[in-house]
């Protein structure tokens, strides 16, 4: 998946387009995701008990993931995701004196080339 949790993303479709903000929850079975203070839905609640006043409570909605782009946090600007492997070494450990070559898979911007 190209954006998680914590991610700064700007919508570029729906009712928000142009705003940024910062994903607070991934579905990834729906492909959607909820952004902080984007997408506001009103839910209203009946009173639960005698006497008590129904309340309207605002929450965001989750948001189809097409309607985002990531925000590059080097270049500041909105862009495509790519996927590239990294070879990490791993330190030795006492036992054995050969240090092990794994590849890591992580994140990279089209536009800069910086790994996210």
């Amino acid at each position: 998946m190209k954006i998680k949790k914590g991610d700064k993303v700007k919508i570029i479709a729906g009712k928000d387009k142009g705003k940024t903000g910062k994903v607070l929850q991934i579905f990834p079975s729906r492909n959607k995701a909820s952004i902080e203070g984007l997408n506001l839905l009103i839910k209203h609640m009946r009173p639960r008990k005698q006497g008590e006043k129904g309340q309207r409570i605002e929450f965001p909605a989750p948001m189809d993931l097409s309607n985002m782009m990531l925000v590059c946090p080097k270049c500041n600007k909105p862009a495509r995701i790519g996927f590239k492997y990294l070879e990490v070494t791993k330190a030795a450990s006492a036992i054995s004196e050969q240090s092990k070559k794994e590849k890591k898979k992580v994140r990279v911007c089209v536009k800069c080339k910086g790994v996210i």
